[in-house]
């Protein structure tokens, strides 16, 4: 039987003629900070004293000894960062060139000094430049030359970090006569019988023997023998429990295990975890333009998503429970769909596993993001073996239901200036338009694949066309107001969003000693966007008065901002349903302290934004819209059962006041939308005026329709009475108090409060539940209280 002796123990890092203790896995950075060499590159601006580390070439060793009484022993490296050479007593084992895929060498009987030594990323890819010519991309590092990370050479959110390292497990892998090299479970439901086939490939060191394998699920067994170096094995269940997404049914697993035998003994086994459902994608062409809508079981779903980023710029340290706390963060708020980003890598099994058990669906794109990419050699061989390795790796997790083949890249070949510089040198077309697709058609073709992100079908369109396939909305960030959302109904918004700092006791952790402004040092280093705080501030603007000199208040306002842009969207699209099928918001995660557009920031601790994707990607959402110059009513009803009420219309003046009232009947179907026009009486007149509407029920919801920017209401001061209890904080208001927020992380960096943005009427209170906070005191609570105030 197979046996695995995995090798994390006993490692070296040599630096400076001396050797420091290594984690494997790992990478250099993180075994140079635990040694105390160089500082957390996450805190102030130490960033730029670690640059050295990444021009540098790294030597990792350890004994090694493969003798065993098998017949064969591997020595099997799951992930090298990124160029390095392997040796065994300065024998040469192999060359390796691509952090996103594993590496097997026969080192059968063999003992002596293991040796791992890693060039510098920058001069590996420098010697490809040389290699195929000047590549355009849209940050000024070489990234588009190696199969590598690319956000770690930085990006408009992140860090300038260039690992290299061992950052995936290590293990020698003993066996004889045959082992199971690769599964490839085709999973469908077909007339209500689950089916899946495993297609087996086996490597030997003994062509004669006669083998055989032998499948389960869920009781259900098959067997066949191995005919060569491969076999099929087909196993039917009956009426199985089908998998579907959150929000539409349960996520259930089955377990299913393949045994490798010679003579009836076990030689090797592998073992997955699958979920019968089937998927596809709706690319029709209608009357709006041409469609591009997930399909799950036959069910045509509005995917509520986010984009997901490394959610460490050192990867090997996610743990298995880092994962699981961030999607379950994601689950909780409504999130149905992640986006694994293609400037990211190919998340671990603990990620996807994850997502198979919260019923998140997974968008993985293949890692190629924001630049034209040579096609010749040594990167095309490169890129093929990735792709033909990941696809298999990940095709058991019902979770993944798309294949992407790129961010951003054919939209830049076509806008960004690329066609004219290239003059006919390749940039990656051959791989999206030709590759990937032929190798997700021959191995996985149970899941559709789409070429890029933004990506309209075909040439006939331009790449980010809204009326065609997905499109990435970002004209709005960089050069209007949030307000312009509403100005076009894309097909799928796979990417849009608004920045905002991070929560205050993420900065304090970050700047430590620094006075926080806007424009402090710190501040602005931990800003990567180009002209990213004079977009906050143009963008904040247009809504508020800017707080000269008032950190805090800054602070406040630009979260307050955030969510707001990303409400006005996720409304308008949403009630646009079927002609918009998804929104991904950009983004979920971070991967430091730094401003951006995450949801939940680098410490792990939710925005404003966050607590309202809850609202905005709930099964059912209230909403106020324009339509053809009118007020409408939108309830947006995506749970499967019909969403029928009165509505009560409230027409109110900032002071309090009720200026009129009236009841709308609705009825919004399953998986659909109603909209129900607001009497002409009832639209506000003025800044002066504001809408709300609310629904009864057992989970009453409520929206808002405030006709001018903030800046132009003439606000009352809002007043509000503070009761605490253990565990929770009572806010009773007065007259208006809108958009109240209680920042639970300045009471103590540990506590946490239940919600986000709450906007009160006169004599309505809310109490807000907060976790981590062991001394309550009402002074306190309410220092950490802010909401909307009169200019």
């Amino acid at each position: 039987m197979l046996q695995a002796t995995p090798l994390t123990d006993g490692w070296i890092l040599r630096h400076d003629g001396g050797e420091l203790p290594a984690a494997v896995p790992g990478c250099v950075h993180t075994d140079l900070l635990a040694a105390g060499v160089i500082p957390d590159p996450f805190l102030g601006r130490n960033e730029t004293g670690v640059e050295w580390v990444a021009h540098r070439e790294w030597t990792y060793e350890r004994d090694l000894n493969a003798t065993a009484a098998h017949e064969r022993t591997d020595l099997v490296l799951d992930g090298l960062d990124t160029v390095a050479e392997i040796l065994l007593d300065g024998r040469l084992l192999g060359r390796v060139r691509n952090m996103h895929r594993s590496h097997r060498f026969d080192v059968t009987g063999l003992h002596g000094r293991l040796t791992v030594r890693f060039a510098s990323a920058y001069t590996a890819a420098e010697e490809v430049h040389d290699l195929v010519g000047e590549r355009p991309a849209a940050y000024p590092e070489p990234y588009p030359y190696l199969r590598k990370m690319a956000c770690s050479f930085g990006w408009d959110w992140g860090p300038t970090l260039v690992t290299a390292g061992i950052w995936r497990p290590v293990r020698l892998e003993h066996w004889s006569t045959a082992r199971i090299a690769r599964v490839r479970p085709l999973v469908r439901v077909q007339q209500g019988v689950g089916v899946v086939e495993l297609h087996v490939d086996v490597e030997r060191t003994r062509i004669e023997a006669e083998l055989s394998v032998t499948a389960t699920v869920d009781g259900i067994r098959a067997h066949t023998q191995v005919d060569g170096a491969g076999a099929v094995v087909r196993l039917e269940v009956p009426d199985p429990e089908v998998w579907w997404p959150r929000g539409y049914g349960e996520h259930p697993l089955y377990d299913v295990e393949l045994t490798l035998r010679q003579n009836g003994e076990p030689l090797d086994r592998w073992h997955r975890r699958i979920g019968f459902r089937n998927v596809a994608l709706d690319t029709s062409a209608d009357a709006h333009g041409t469609g591009f809508a997930l399909v799950v079981n036959g069910e045509r779903l509005f995917a509520r998503g986010v984009n997901w980023i490394p959610d460490d710029v050192f990867p090997s340290r996610v743990t298995r429970a880092r994962y699981r706390e961030r999607l379950a963060q994601a689950a909780g708020a409504g999130v149905d769909l992640v986006r694994v980003w293609g400037g990211g890598i190919y998340e671990s099994e603990d990620f996807y596993d994850a997502c198979d058990e919260l019923g998140l669906m997974v968008w993985q794109d293949f890692p190629f993001a924001c630049a034209a990419y040579p096609e010749e050699q040594p990167l095309r061989g490169e890129v093929e073996a990735e792709a033909r390795e990941n696809v298999v790796r990940l095709m058991p997790h019902p979770s993944l239901v798309l294949w992407n083949g790129n961010n951003e890249n054919l939209w830049g070949f076509r806008d960004w200036g690329w066609e004219e510089r290239l003059a006919g040198d390749s940039w990656g077309e051959g791989y999206y338009l030709g590759v990937l697709p032929r190798v997700v058609a021959e191995l996985d073709p149970t899941r559709p694949y789409t070429a890029g992100s933004p990506w309209s079908g075909s040439w006939e369109h331009h790449p980010n066309d809204p009326a065609h396939g997905t499109h990435h909305s970002w004209e709005v960030w960089n050069r209007t107001d949030y307000a312009d959302y509403r100005r076009q109904v894309p097909r799928f918004v796979a990417e849009f969003g608004w920045q905002a700092p991070p929560a205050y006791a993420t900065l304090r952790r970050a700047l430590p000693g620094e006075e926080l402004a806007s424009d402090s040092p710190g501040m602005l280093h931990h800003q990567k966007a180009d002209d990213g705080n004079g977009k906050l501030e143009r963008g904040l603007a247009r809504h508020f008065s800017l707080p000269e000199g008032d950190f805090d208040r800054w602070h406040y306002l630009t979260q307050v901002n955030q969510a707001r842009a990303v409400a006005a969207g996720i409304e308008h699209w949403r009630s646009h349903w079927p002609v918009c099928a998804g929104t991904v918001v950009w983004q979920l995660n971070d991967c430091w302290p730094v401003t951006s557009w995450a949801a939940i920031d680098g410490d792990g601790r939710p925005k404003p934004l966050y607590h309202e994707l809850r609202r905005l990607y709930a099964d059912r959402l209230l909403t106020l819209q324009h339509r053809d110059g009118r007020l409408v009513l939108a309830a947006v009803n995506q749970s499967a059962e019909p969403w029928t009420g009165p509505v009560t219309l409230r027409r109110m003046s900032v002071a309090g006041d009720v200026l009129g009232a009236a009841s709308l009947a609705f009825t919004a179907a399953p998986r659909a939308v109603a909209t129900v026009r607001v009497p002409a009486e009832m639209e506000p007149t003025g800044p002066k005026e504001f809408l709300v509407a609310d629904t009864g029920g057992t989970t009453p919801r409520r929206a808002l329709h405030f006709p001018a920017p903030d800046r132009e209401i003439p606000y009352v001061r809002p007043e509000f009475e503070v009761t605490v209890a253990p565990g929770a904080v009572t806010v009773a208001a007065r007259t208006l108090v809108r958009d109240l927020l209680l920042q639970a992380d300045r009471l103590h960096p540990d506590a946490a409060a239940d919600r986000g943005l709450v906007t009160l009427l006169p004599g309505e209170e809310v109490t807000i539940a907060v976790h981590g906070w062991q001394t309550p005191d009402a002074a306190l609570a309410r220092a950490a209280l802010y909401c909307v105030e009169p200019t």
